[in-house]
């Protein structure tokens, strides 16, 4: 049994909140990974929001809206069709989930410039997890 099954199985009712975790953390790689995410949303005005993710204060929150904005509906498309639903719900999803997976994943106010965002993701669950 794999890590993901295993996790899965801690989760109970929470399998799918593990498999569009997964997901997103996927898809955020193809799309130029965490610093690549990060500079459209500054291009596209939203600073501020992405350096509270990055900060040790509290997160500001982002729109399903901003989401689609930033990243364009063929990109929210592509994830939604891997996640079977609809692009609105995915936008949802991607600013409930995008700003506490950056969060997690600048402990120290910084990004690292290199990372595999998946294993790095799934150890920030893990340690959420066993901790």
């Amino acid at each position: 049994m794999g890590l993901l099954d295993q996790m899965a199985g801690m989760l109970g009712g929470q399998a799918g909140k593990l498999g569009q975790y997964q997901a997103i953390l996927s898809w955020l790689e193809s799309q130029g990974g965490i610093q690549g995410v990060l500079d459209k949303f500054r291009q596209g005005g939203l600073a501020a929001i992405v350096e509270s993710w990055i900060s040790s204060g509290a997160n500001l929150p982002i729109s399903a809206e901003q989401i689609t904005s930033v990243l364009g509906s063929p990109a929210i498309g592509q994830l939604a069709e891997k996640l079977g639903m609809n692009t609105q719900t995915t936008s949802a999803l991607i600013a409930e989930y995008l700003p506490k997976m950056i969060d997690g994943l600048s402990p120290e106010g910084e990004v690292p410039a290199q990372q595999d965002l998946l294993s790095e993701g799934l150890n920030l669950l893990k340690g959420k997890l066993f901790s």
